[in-house]
């Protein structure tokens, strides 16, 4: 059997579907934003807050939730999720080593793990958590509105761990 390639306007538009699913009270209420795209072969929806991003002239420094597909995960009918921290030390309103700022997300996040399917986080400090499921590609709206919500019920604990390195 040869190898499948991501239809990318149509799992576009099913995340966009999924976008208009969400509870919009819950999500201005916790002030994150959603967004949906193609980033590096990747149909994704990324999840974060205002305050954990800060634009620069190196780029964006940023914390955020995704869940994305792509070409591997069509093909195993898996769909992949996590929460990076990019370039922590330029989040400029906060003191944050990004090594140290993982090992609290961790531990505070060791608490929630069993409800996320396969999850790990044994990588470094950029991928503070990351894990698949798997899905049906026709009807997996409602596997990633269950990831969603379940982010969106352990999004405290980075608002926590930022306010506590707040300048």
């Amino acid at each position: 059997m040869g190898t499948i390639k991501m239809e990318t306007a149509y799992f576009l538009n099913k995340f966009e579907r999924i976008v208009d699913k969400l509870d919009a009270g819950l999500l201005n209420e916790k002030q994150i934003e959603v967004t949906t795209g193609v980033w590096l072969n990747s149909v994704v929806l990324k999840f974060q807050k205002k305050s954990w991003r800060h634009q620069s002239a190196k780029g964006e420094a940023s914390i955020f939730f995704s869940v994305w597909l792509n070409d591997e995960a069509i093909n195993k009918n898996k769909i992949f999720y996590n929460i990076y921290a990019l370039k922590l030390r330029e989040l400029k309103a906060y003191y944050i080593q990004s090594r140290e700022f993982a090992i609290a997300f961790r531990e505070s996040f060791s608490a929630f793990e069993a409800h996320w399917p396969n999850v790990s986080t044994q990588y470094g400090p950029q991928t503070l958590m990351q894990g698949w499921q798997e899905i049906d590609l026709e009807n997996f709206e409602e596997e990633v509105l269950q990831l969603v919500n379940q982010f969106l019920q352990i999004d405290f604990i980075i608002s926590g761990l930022l306010a506590e390195r707040k300048k």
